[in-house]
């Protein structure tokens, strides 16, 4: 789908991507929460909090965050949307670069404010030495740790293949472009 490598922090993540603008991009995501949970992230990997976007920056990040909640909400059929900023180890950002959650909710079936612990726990990975340290002093001092059991630990989610992430990351790009000429207003 993408001809340049694309990193989130130090993860390959090319073939996750399903919309890519001028200064970020919007990838599936490996260990979803929920199905529909994707991310938006910057393409420079130096921008590990929301600060540290340049003007230009932030205006397509918000841009694309905002036509990407559109089209996650009607292809989910969600009636609503978690959109979270993680920003630094103690608010739960487990990876060291800028990315937003999007995740859809529904009125039914709905897990509530429980979505907040199963963020504390979501993870891409976990070899991130000083940051992982970080959040890890987070968890175990006062973080949520008095609620931490009530999120599915890692080992029980379902990590997705190379294969399964790439099939999404098309089959959402394709139907991203079908939405975009529905909604000219949100075309870039």
């Amino acid at each position: 789908m993408m001809s340049a490598s694309v990193f989130f922090s130090k993860y390959l993540v090319t073939d996750q991507i399903f919309y890519k603008t001028k200064h970020c991009y919007a990838l599936v995501n490996l260990r979803p929460i929920v199905p529909g949970h994707i991310l938006i992230v910057p393409l420079r990997t130096s921008c590990i909090h929301l600060k540290d976007l340049n003007a230009e920056e932030l205006s397509d990040y918000f841009k694309t965050l905002q036509v990407v909640q559109q089209f996650i909400q009607e292809e989910y059929r969600a009636d609503s949307l978690n959109i979270a900023i993680q920003d630094g180890p103690e608010a739960g950002q487990t990876v060291p670069h800028l990315h937003t959650h999007v995740i859809p909710r529904y009125k039914l079936n709905n897990i509530g404010d429980k979505i907040y612990q199963k963020m504390d726990n979501w993870t891409f990975d976990s070899d991130l030495h000083d940051w992982e340290k970080r959040r890890a002093a987070y968890i175990s001092n006062e973080g949520r740790e008095a609620t931490r059991e009530l999120a599915k630990p890692d080992d029980q989610k379902a990590e997705r293949t190379p294969a399964d992430l790439k099939r999404e990351a098309l089959y959402l790009g394709e139907k991203l472009q079908q939405f975009l000429s529905k909604n000219p207003h949100l075309a870039p």
